[in-house]
C-alpha cells in the first residue's frame, strides 16, 4: 500500500481526524473523541499507532471500535494503523468533551454530572431529566442499557432515561 505523501505531522493530523470521527457503537451520536476514548495518535517513519482507552476494562465495544479505527485510518491515510488499548490511566468521565455531554443530553441520555471522585461512588447524584429538564428524578436501577449507564425516571414527565455514570 502506498503511503500518503506528507510529513509525519500531516499524517498524524489525518489519522487523528479519521479516528476521532469513529462513532461509539453503543451510543452512535458520540464519537470516540467525544467520549475521550481516543487518547493519542503517534506517527513515526510513516507508521501510525492509535491509542485508545475503554470506558471500563471489560467494555464489549472495544473490539468493534478498534476495527472501525483501523478502517477509518486506512481509508484516510492508506496505512493500516496499529491500534493499542491502554488501561492506565483508567478512563474517566472527566475526559468527555463538552460537545459530547451536550450530544448525550440531546439524544435523551443525561450526561455525567460534575467530575469523577468519591461522590461518584458514594454521593447522592442529582440528575436533571434530559427531556424536560426537571431535577425531580429518581434512580430506578444502577444498571441501564450498558454497564456505563444507570436507569433513571423523571417524576415530572414520567419518562425513563439513561444517565451516563460519573466515573
Amino acid at each position: 500500500m502506498t503511503l500518503v505523501a506528507g510529513s509525519d505531522a500531516e499524517l498524524r493530523r489525518r489519522a487523528w481526524d479519521a479516528a476521532a470521527a469513529v462513532a461509539d457503537p453503543e451510543i452512535p451520536v458520540l464519537s470516540i473523541a467525544d467520549l475521550g476514548v481516543l487518547r493519542d495518535v503517534k506517527v513515526a517513519d510513516g507508521r501510525i499507532e492509535v491509542v485508545i482507552t475503554p470506558t471500563y476494562s471489560g467494555c464489549p465495544a472495544m473490539n468493534v471500535i478498534a476495527l472501525n479505527v483501523e478502517a477509518a485510518v486506512e481509508d484516510a491515510c492508506a496505512v493500516l494503523p496499529k491500534v493499542t488499548t491502554v488501561l492506565s490511566p483508567a478512563w474517566t468521565t472527566d475526559w468527555m468533551t463538552p460537545e459530547g455531554r451536550e450530544k448525550l443530553r440531546a439524544y435523551g441520555i443525561a450526561p455525567p454530572q460534575g467530575t469523577a471522585g468519591r461522590r461518584a461512588l458514594f454521593g447522592d447524584d442529582k440528575v436533571a431529566c434530559p427531556r424536560c429538564g426537571s431535577a425531580d428524578t429518581a434512580r430506578i436501577s444502577e444498571f441501564g442499557s450498558t454497564a456505563c449507564k444507570a436507569l433513571w425516571r423523571c417524576r415530572t414527565c414520567a419518562e425513563p432515561f439513561d444517565y451516563f455514570k460519573c466515573l
